[in-house]
Parts: C-alpha cells; structure tokens; sequence
C-alpha cells in the first residue's frame, strides 16, 4: 500500500534537529591579549618588549582566528543524490540551502563588535603614546650673551626662554661659572636647577646680588644673568643637597644635577642640550663628568639600579 511506503528522512532519528554548537574553550583569546598588553608596556618600557608582545598577539591571534573559522574553511561535502522512492510517495523533498545558525551569526558579529571598539580605543592611545617619539622633540640653542659677562671663577644665575613658540612658560634657570681656559679654550660651567629627586627648583646657597643683574635682549626674549656666590645647591622642598659641582650631598635626590653642553659661537656663550650626570671627579675645568642622555628626576642613571628604569635610548 501507498501509506505503508517508507519515506526519505522519516525515521525518528533523522528527523531529530542538531543542537547549536559552541565553541570549544580555548586560550587563544587570554594570549591575544596579553600580547596587546605586552606591546602597550613596551612603549613605556623598551622597544624590545613591544616587539616580542607584537609576536605574541601575532600568533595568539592567528590561532585564534584559525579555531574560529575551523568549521568555515572545512571541505564542503557534495549533497548525495535524493533516493528513489516509489512514485506514489510523491515529490522528492530538495535539500535546503546551507544557513548559520544563530550562535554562529551572533559569535561573528560578537569578535567584528569587539574588534572594531578596540581598533578605536586603542590607535588613538597608541598614536599619542608612540607619534611624540617621532616627532621633532630637541631643545633649542639658547644665547646666554658675550663672554664678558661672566666673570672668571664667579658663579651666574641665568633664566632665559628656552623655547622660543612655547614663550613665557618654557622659562628656565641654570647655574653658569667660567673656569677659564681649558688647552686654551674657555671652559665653563653650567648647572640646571632642576632638583633630581621630584624636579623642584634648586636655590643657590649663598648671597645673590640683584642689584648687579644683567637683562640681554634676545630673539626668545629677555635673558636674566644675577651674579651670587654658592657654597653648594639646595632643594627647598625636600631637602635635597648638593655641592659646587652639582654632587649630591644630602637628602633624597639619587644623582647629581644635570648639565647643559654649551658652544662658544662669535664670542657667546650658547646652551645645547641638557645631559644627565651621575657623579663628577674634581672641579672646575680638570672636573671629570660621568654624562648620560637626559633622564628624569628620581630616575637612576648608574648603578644596577638603573635596570628598574625605561631604556634612554
């Protein structure tokens, strides 16, 4: 009889719909983004770490992205061909066109969201964190004045603009004496006020004459030179002390004052850029100065300590 024929996927089992899959837990995404956070400490400790987090997030990523599409990238299976039934069964059923389900439609549209919030929260910071290293980040030479405005062996307190477009605010202090001549070439030297501990403004201890002050015209503005006679550097905010030739002597600071390098240019004496100094040997023009690029204050520039500090490069 015409009921009694079996028909095609009729059975219990066959008829009986697939659960939706989920996906497998996986560590993938965890090394993702520790690979994210690695490449954003990296750009505040060394570039080596941010390439070894680049690496990480590289290979977490792909892995993670091979796990997902691994159903996806699968081989397609040919439909088999419909089986012959009796022709009382009446018409073959067509096999439906392949569909995602709707876990999978929403764990696409899931990774697509987060990856998009991310790629917006995160160029923005890493293009603020990274753009300034590449961008024009020098100090200008300053013009402290003829050479006959410091005296031989006596100690100047200078303030000058040392930026020229940023005005009034980038107003700086240094402390400049001539040593004299050096193998015949005039020698000075010239002290930051700027405090290694917490960056406070160092005063010279001892008597300052205002009434002996020397105001230059420049192309920055006015440049401010007071005679005054030291017997060393004080910190007023915490104590800091330190010596003629910027050592440190006392209180918190972990190096001695930084220093500028300086050129003779037509008979004027020119600031260039500021260095950072660990201890200095002997004084005046015979002193031996231990540089290093320019470092932060309460940052270590010697020492195994310096191997807590982001490279300088």
């Amino acid at each position: 009889m015409a009921g009694d024929v079996e028909r095609p996927g009729g059975g219990p089992e066959q008829q009986h719909e697939a659960k939706p899959h989920l996906p497998s837990p996986t560590i993938w995404p965890a090394g993702f983004a520790a690979g994210v956070a690695l490449v954003l400490i990296g750009l505040v400790v060394s570039w080596p770490v941010v390439a070894v987090g680049a690496g990480v997030a590289v290979v977490f990523g792909y892995l993670w992205v091979r796990e997902v599409t691994r159903e996806v990238r699968g081989p397609v299976a040919e439909p088999a061909p419909p089986p012959e039934v009796h022709e009382l069964v009446g018409p073959v059923a067509t096999a439906e066109e392949p569909t995602y389900s709707r876990s999978r439609f929403l764990e696409g549209s899931t990774l697509g969201l987060g990856a998009l919030i991310g790629g917006i929260v995160t160029v923005p910071v890493v293009g603020f964190a990274v753009a300034p290293a590449f961008v024009g980040q020098g100090y200008e030479d300053v013009d402290l004045g003829p050479l006959d405005n410091f005296e031989q062996g006596k100690w100047v307190v200078a303030t000058f603009v040392s930026r020229k477009r940023e005005g009034q605010v980038s107003t700086r202090t240094t402390f400049v004496r001539n040593n004299g001549l050096a193998d015949e070439v005039p020698s000075f030297t010239i002290i930051s006020n700027r405090c290694v501990h917490m960056g406070c403004p160092v005063q010279p201890l001892g008597p300052s004459q205002e009434d002996k002050k020397t105001v230059l015209d420049s192309d920055r503005g006015p440049v401010l030179l007071i005679p005054t006679q030291p017997s060393g550097f004080g910190c007023p905010c915490h104590g800091g002390a330190y010596d003629n030739e910027g050592n440190r002597t006392a209180g918190p600071p972990v190096r001695a004052l930084d220093r500028y390098q300086y050129s003779i240019v037509n008979g004027h004496l020119v600031l260039g850029d500021p260095y950072s100094v660990g201890k200095v040997e002997g004084e005046g023009a015979e002193a031996k100065i231990e540089a290093y690029s320019i470092a932060d204050p309460g940052q270590h520039v010697d020492g195994f300590e310096q191997y807590f500090y982001p490279y300088i490069p």
